[in-house]
């Protein structure tokens, strides 16, 4: 009998051949997504306290711990696109008032009148293009992030969030509004993958003690949840 081969002997060590690879599952959203949904260990936190008869700084508040929670590196890059531009308006505002007194200090008075009107008009009009921007371009957005994946090929995901305060009524308190709208999208942008949008809102209370301490925990569970369920698909 010829004597077998080391091949045919790794083959067969119990006459039985090695079982298929099973193939591997694109898991990627899963686990994404299940990181959203963490909170942000205790440890790594710092006291939030502010005055709970304020409604302005428990938003303002939420608004911070929003940014914080979402901007996490294994999350998304927050953009600052809305901040950049206002700040270039405001500091070319400043720019002009300052060139416009300078100018009507150095040149005598009847000589300076022309440059010292077009100096006034364009501050005012670069103020009232600030007022007009964060109006009706920013409005109640706080935050605009991004994120690339790979799945096959380059994914990017955009999400925007915007926030509110709905006014209190004799049969609730105050209460907080989040609007996320998710738009997940390939090849620059010219191939739409997915999207989606929710509304949802939660009392201050639910979120503040009577001391003004904020339940960080808490309240990045509930974004949590409401980002997850829209990045899933499951609102629209």
């Amino acid at each position: 009998m010829a004597p077998r081969t080391r091949k045919a002997a790794a083959r067969e060590p119990d006459g039985l051949s090695p079982p298929a690879v099973p193939p591997k599952e694109n898991t990627s959203a899963v686990v994404d997504v299940d990181a959203l949904l963490a909170p942000i260990p205790g440890e790594e936190r710092e006291e939030v306290r502010v005055n709970n008869a304020s409604v302005t700084d428990m938003k303002h508040a939420c608004d911070d711990a929003l940014k914080r929670f979402l901007s996490r590196p294994d999350l998304f890059k927050q953009i600052y696109t809305h901040t950049d531009v206002r700040l270039a308006l405001g500091w070319l505002s400043v720019l002009v008032a300052g060139a416009t007194g300078l100018y009507g200090w150095k040149v005598p008075f009847e000589q300076s009148k022309p440059g010292a009107w077009a100096g006034v008009i364009t501050y005012v009009m670069l103020t009232i293009v600030q007022t007009l921007y964060a109006y009706f371009i920013e409005g109640d957005i706080v935050f605009v992030g991004k994120r690339k994946t790979f799945d096959k090929r380059i994914v990017t995901e955009r999400i925007t969030i915007t926030s509110r305060t709905t006014p209190s009524t004799p049969q609730s308190p105050p209460r907080y509004a989040l609007g996320v709208v998710y738009v997940r999208s390939a090849s620059g942008g010219k191939t739409l993958l997915g999207k989606g949008r929710a509304n949802e809102e939660q009392s201050y209370t639910e979120f503040f003690d009577e001391r003004g301490v904020m339940d960080q925990e808490r309240f990045e569970r509930w974004v949590g949840s409401v980002v997850g369920r829209v990045m899933d698909g499951k609102v629209q």
